[in-house]
């Protein structure tokens, strides 16, 4: 990291024209230290953790409040920090919005034990903060992925240090300017930037930091792993997916492949649930193809702010050349390229990094192509004869997070639905996502569930009392 006296720069580019969108200054290691020391005295000084549950929720709500007045210029600044569609940037202010709100009704509702006695005592439990948090976000939706961490965090009583990514570090210090001007006291929201490998690490490693909460890579969320265990710290990890997405040949074929579609293609397939392999059981399989085809084919990529878009940029130059290189060994291993891969010809699209949505089949489900997470637009399609080899397809890779399944039949969704390794199940429907519902993965799609009431005990520590109600001394043996 950079420790000279002219302070780093990270510089946010647009994705959609390759001009700059802003920048921030880098967080060095003295500055990490004393981001640390504000934190832990905002924690024991400010009265953030004995506030009562309804003064806490009061609080959310507020921040909830200002950031639904600020719904335009924050959706607007996201679409130019990572090249999302306008509409989906003010979809995901609206999810920060909900989160904060739903916090809030669960810190003032929520429940610990009363425990059965098995003597002469009262017991019961009761959650703690532990105390600092480090929340390290990715880029692909900062103020939706911020907000499902720092509102909980908040909620349950602890300062956090929120890291978004560097490729996308604009919106963290928003929120944090927001949470301060509704009430919250300095201190306890903070915003540490610059490059995952340095000041990721740095934060990581931190002895300051009680917990860590990372949303993103599956080898970086390894790493972070390793690192928590050395320090015996509790970690949260939602990570990388390979989303199969299960078509019947009983499915409502005009909504199953919609959803497929939707399911890969919105937010240009940078969301860890995309649904980047179709399954298609085999006797249906060249006509739903043709049908998801053409839907693709249809599909509008254009800048993010157009009327009508569906497909923007992809996040950044250096993850779009990722992404075709993706494509390009797809090839390599015998895939058969059907549509798209490649940047779309419109030179009005020409100084952005734009790719078009690409639709793969011919591979087995062995090749590198369907076992490696690509996270861009890119669709692997592979046939199965029936329950059996689909569950051993769509279980055979090293990822769990989330999965689709189209059938008119109960019996069938519920079997296959518990057969296979996935946090999420989405049956009829695909990319549902809900603050007051658990979310996480099974397997290398991490650890721990977030959002939903657990999602508050997440950040919280179960602390036992006890209350003698003995009439005689306690004896030396029982």
């Amino acid at each position: 990291m950079n420790t000279s006296s002219v302070a780093e720069e990270l510089v946010s580019i647009n994705p959609a024209n390759g001009e700059e969108a802003g920048r921030v200054p880098v967080t060095d290691p003295d500055a990490l230290d004393a981001a640390v020391d504000r934190a832990w005295r905002a924690f024991r000084d400010s009265g953030w953790k004995d506030l009562l549950p309804h003064r806490r929720a009061a609080v959310l709500r507020a921040i909830a409040e200002r950031l639904a007045a600020e719904k335009e210029p924050l959706a607007t600044l996201q679409m130019r920090d990572n090249g999302k569609p306008l509409s989906e940037c003010r979809g995901m202010v609206d999810y920060a919005v909900g989160a904060f709100q739903y916090y809030a009704s669960a810190c003032e509702t929520l429940e610990t034990d009363v425990t059965p006695s098995r003597g002469e005592y009262l017991s019961f439990t009761v959650l703690e903060p532990h105390g600092v948090v480090a929340a390290i976000t990715p880029w692909n939706s900062p103020i939706m992925n911020d907000a499902t961490k720092v509102a909980p965090a908040l909620a349950a009583g602890n300062a956090v240090l929120l890291k978004p990514s560097e490729d996308s570090p604009l919106l963290a210090p928003q929120l944090m300017r927001i949470a301060l001007e509704a009430g919250l006291p300095e201190g306890m929201l903070q915003v540490v930037q610059g490059r995952g490998a340095d000041i990721g690490t740095a934060l990581v490693g931190h002895s300051g930091v009680r917990m860590i909460s990372f949303t993103g890579g599956t080898t970086t969320g390894r790493a972070i792993g390793r690192a928590a265990a050395d320090r015996i710290v509790p970690v949260a990890l939602e990570l990388g997916g390979k989303s199969p997405h299960v078509v019947f040949a009983d499915a409502n074929r005009e909504h199953a492949v919609a959803a497929v579609v939707a399911g890969i293609f919105g937010s240009a397939g940078q969301s860890c649930v995309a649904g980047s392999r179709v399954f298609i059981e085999q006797g249906i399989y060249a006509p739903v193809l043709d049908a998801i085809l053409e839907r693709t084919k249809a599909i509008r990529v254009d800048m993010p702010d157009a009327p009508g878009v569906e497909m923007g940029p992809l996040s950044s130059f250096h993850h779009r050349e990722r992404v075709d290189a993706f494509v390009r060994r797809a090839g390599q291993e015998g895939g058969r390229l059907l549509c798209g891969g490649g940047a779309p010809e419109d030179p009005r699209l020409g100084r952005g990094a734009f790719y078009l949505p690409t639709v793969i089949d011919g591979l087995g489900p062995g090749a590198a192509t369907c076992q490696e997470e690509a996270f861009g637009p890119v669709l692997a399609a592979l046939p199965f004869r029936d329950e059996k080899d689909l569950i051993a397809q769509a279980n055979g890779t090293a990822f769990g997070l989330a999965c689709g399944i189209w059938t008119e039949s109960f019996k069938r969704a519920w079997r296959v639905g518990r057969a296979l390794e996935a946090g999420s199940v989405w049956i009829n429907t695909y990319k549902q996502s809900v603050t007051s519902t658990p979310f996480g993965g099974f397997k290398s799609s991490g650890i721990g569930r977030e959002k939903g009431l657990n999602g508050l005990r997440l950040y919280a520590q179960v602390k036992s009392m006890y209350f003698g109600l003995q009439e005689t001394p306690l004896p030396v043996a029982k």
